[in-house]
């Protein structure tokens, strides 16, 4: 069998404090949880599971993918509405991108609707909780398998 690139797994600003940051919105589940859930959900499949709360280190982690990933399931947190960066840096990814978020972003306050990510994502999952990690993880390896973009 031929070796997979690997999934990339990216999550952005103040993902690292999951658990105790607002657990009414973002539960009470930490990102350990989170890693070990998409681990699991890839099964043989390579991850690389990040979390920064820098955008350069962000933007370099999807430069890295570029260069090395299958596919990206990305959380990008408060940047997927303010960095047109790291949408220029993930327009440059060949392969299915899916941007994920914990909260509906959608049913919460206004700044939060306007996703410039969503501009190159391949899909977008929202509000299934910390819990929808392995879910997102299972259909990113479809979308690889399948040759989506």
């Amino acid at each position: 069998m031929t070796e997979r690139k690997p999934l990339y797994i990216l999550n952005g600003p103040n993902l690292n404090r999951l658990g105790r940051r607002e657990p009414e919105i973002y539960g009470h589940h930490t990102l350990a949880d989170v890693e070990l859930w998409c681990r699991e959900a890839a099964g043989e499949w390579p991850v690389i599971f990040r979390q920064t709360n820098s955008e350069e280190k962000l933007i370099e982690d999807v430069h890295e993918a570029i260069d090395e990933g299958a596919g990206i399931l990305i959380n990008p947190a408060a940047f997927t509405f303010t960095s047109l960066a790291l949408l220029d840096a993930l327009k440059m990814f060949k392969g299915p991108i899916i941007e994920f978020h914990i909260s509906n972003v959608h049913r919460r306050e206004s700044i939060y609707h306007k996703s410039l990510v969503s501009m190159t994502a391949t899909a977008v999952m929202a509000g299934l909780g910390a819990a929808g990690y392995p879910h997102a993880v299972r259909a990113l390896k479809l979308l690889v398998e399948e040759g989506k973009r």
